[in-house]
């Protein structure tokens, strides 16, 4: 048969136009990817932007404004210093969020390592592996907790306590996939061609471990969120006055009797971005999942 060039041309565009046809049939068969990555990007567009549209520091105090209820000048209210909670709460998310973002970045790229040379390696994988066990074996708060005593509050140290605590789950996940890639007829064509072992393990396997690699940064990033917030709650956290949501709950819960508000707002706040986030993995998990399609599985 004789292909010209307007057939190879119009065969490809066919070809991409049914691929784009299908990825749109998958995003609007899940409306979990939608709102959830909807709900996130507002939460994040507000953190960033706050600065523009107030002047207002989180961390000023008007002591003739304190408890002040939801309304008029002070849209969800004033603490117990008088710092304007809706301010806090933004500057709180960029917090958050940088803590939540850098963890889920973090972890997943040593556990990706970790996993992909345990996958790889009998010998690395029973050494990294029991290493893995027994971290995974410690409650994460109490291993966060234990991590920063030592180190000492800070931003960062809660950042490098709760990459401690992900990454081992992230290993995990991440060899049990490259060690089915590993496995597959491609690669073991490749080690009769005398492929390097470092080209097997970036350019042939990891490729395969992206997508869930993916989805579950997401997961990762929820759950940061949450522990980054237990952390400063109980006084183990990013430090104060710095405004934070975990920093919020910690202070309000004095007041609490008083100014319901003080807490309701930073509670719901962690509450909506983690659903997002959760919303946002779940959807992921089944945009990138090869046999859903129209909303069901083949």
């Amino acid at each position: 048969m004789h292909f010209t060039r307007k057939t190879i041309s119009e065969s490809s565009g066919l070809i991409i136009k049914e691929q784009r046809q299908i990825r749109k049939e998958r995003l609007l068969a899940s409306p979990a990817l939608i709102i959830g990555f909807t709900g996130f990007m507002l939460i994040l567009l507000a953190a960033v932007l706050i600065p523009i549209f107030s002047s207002v520091d989180p961390n000023a105090m008007t002591v003739a404004e304190r408890l002040k209820a939801p309304g008029g000048k002070y849209l969800l209210g004033t603490d117990e210093f008088g710092r304007d909670i809706f301010i806090r709460l933004m500057y709180g998310a960029r917090v958050s969020l940088w803590v939540g973002g850098c963890v889920a970045v973090f972890s997943c790229l040593l556990g990706t390592i970790i996993g992909i040379y345990a996958s790889y390696f009998k010998i690395l994988d029973q050494i990294l592996m029991r290493i893995c066990d027994g971290l995974i074996a410690i409650p994460g708060i109490l291993l966060a907790i234990a991590l920063i005593a030592g180190l000492g509050a800070s931003s960062w140290n809660v950042v490098i306590a709760l990459t401690v605590v992900y990454t081992p789950s992230v290993a995990r996940t991440v060899r049990a996939s490259a060690m089915v890639i590993r496995e597959q007829p491609y690669v073991e064509a490749a080690k009769v061609q005398g492929f390097g072992t470092l080209r097997i393990l970036w350019k042939l396997i990891l490729p395969g471990v992206v997508s869930p690699l993916i989805v579950q940064a997401s997961f990762i990033f929820a759950q940061a969120i949450i522990s980054e917030a237990s952390l400063s709650f109980l006084g183990a956290g990013v430090p104060a006055p710095a405004a934070s949501w975990g920093n919020m709950l910690q202070a309000s819960k004095l007041v609490f009797s008083k100014a319901p508000w003080t807490m309701l707002c930073p509670g719901i706040a962690v509450i909506l971005c983690v659903l997002s986030l959760n919303l946002f993995g779940d959807g992921l998990r089944d945009y990138l999942d090869p046999r859903v399609k129209g909303g069901a599985k083949k």
